[in-house]
């Protein structure tokens, strides 16, 4: 195929500070606020591609942060881009892929955008250069992270009432397990059968602990467990979930189609959560999709919490799965104070409408967002400072 006269003329990064409406507990660390890293990729026929880089709790989920994943783009992804031809992302993402080791998420960001000033171009959505969309909506779960039982009851029955979510996961890593099962036992008890509830340890227990706490589990009513164990210990992931009727998911476990193949080999899951970001885009995520589906495990729709452009990525390439047995958790905007959007995603009858215009079907709202930008907002300290 012959390159095409459209070239990459600016790729500029940056970092937005936004507030969540409450604490957001994890067994690693608490978030009370999020930091997206925005990626553009400006074209020379006018076109502007926006990717994001989001992680959970920074340095204390996994290896990236937002503040690298910007150092990476702007270091060494950036030459690759600036030489590449913007209309052949496969070979795009290649020439990144020999060059750069890791950088999962920074990749993800940049093959994101590519994709969506691809399908700007083609006057397509993202969905329809993934092989196409089969769902125009995608249940969304929502997680119960306060901690406080009754709080999280009351929290889950608002969202109920307003047809929001059905779907309902808790954080149980941290703290004394035993209280931790009563904990969702109670919850479970009030919901009854109007909601789904699941747990995710976020990989805090041991294999013996898991053991011991999964029958009661089991017993509350619980529908999914996620990463019970560390993720290297697959041996004992594929015990735990022979050992329970209770299906076991795998997410910190899955990190691209190499992990996944490893994973279903070993029946180590009985479902996958695919993570965009994680897999290393949107294009890897797939593959990891593909290995599940292949190996008759269920897909789960993940996140890292993204904002409103990596949410969409995600549910982008999830409208395209043939099956979403055990929905999605995209609900990480509804977790932010702040809007971003020129129009607000919607959320309603327990589900995400998927965009249907060209590309990520999502505008930014520049005013909005230069007020969180944390490049401006280190300028308005310095002119302080300087009184400049």
């Amino acid at each position: 195929m012959p390159e095409s006269t459209t070239r990459i003329e600016q790729v500029e990064t940056f970092l937005v500070d936004l507030p969540t409406i409450r604490p957001h507990q994890l067994a690693m660390t608490t978030m009370h606020g999020q930091t997206l890293m925005i990626v553009r990729i400006r074209t020379s026929d006018g076109i502007v591609g926006i990717g994001e880089g989001t992680t959970i709790g920074g340095l204390a989920y996994g290896p990236e942060s937002p503040e690298g994943m910007k150092l990476a783009i702007d270091t060494y992804i950036t030459p690759i881009l600036l030489a590449a031809d913007p209309n052949r992302i496969g070979a795009t993402m290649a020439s990144i892929g020999r060059s750069v080791q890791g950088n999962n998420f920074a990749k993800c960001a940049v093959e994101t955008a590519l994709l969506d000033a691809l399908g700007k171009r083609l006057g397509l959505p993202v969905s329809e250069l993934l092989g196409g969309r089969r769902h125009d909506r995608l249940p969304v779960a929502w997680t119960l992270a306060s901690g406080d039982t009754a709080r999280d009851i009351a929290e889950a029955e608002e969202m109920l009432g307003r047809r929001r979510h059905n779907i309902f996961k808790l954080k149980i890593g941290k703290g004394d397990p035993r209280a931790n099962v009563a904990h969702v036992a109670a919850i479970k008890k009030a919901l009854g059968t109007r909601a789904s509830v699941r747990v995710d340890i976020n990989q805090a227990w041991s294999e013996a602990t898991a053991s011991a706490m999964l029958p009661a589990l089991a017993d509350a009513g619980v529908d999914l467990i996620e990463q019970p164990i560390h993720r290297r210990h697959v041996k004992g992931l594929a015990r735990l979930a022979r050992e329970t009727p209770v299906a076991i998911m795998a997410d910190e476990a899955l990190q691209g189609p190499d992990s996944a193949f490893y994973l279903a080999a070993g029946a180590a899951a009985d479902v996958f959560a695919i993570k965009i970001a994680q897999s290393g885009g949107l294009f890897a995520g797939a593959g990891v999709a593909a290995i599940a589906e292949a190996a008759g495990i269920g897909l789960y729709g993940g996140t890292m919490l993204e904002g409103a452009v990596g949410t969409i990525a995600s549910a982008q390439l999830f409208s395209t799965f043939g099956e979403l047995a055990w929905g999605t958790e995209l609900f990480g905007p509804l977790l932010l104070t702040e809007e971003i959007l020129e129009a607000p995603l919607e959320y309603s009858e327990f589900s995400l409408r998927v965009p249907t215009g060209p590309g990520l079907g999502i505008a930014l709202d520049e005013g909005r967002l230069g007020r969180f930008r944390r490049d401006r907002a280190e300028r308005s300290v310095h002119l302080l400072k300087t009184g400049s």
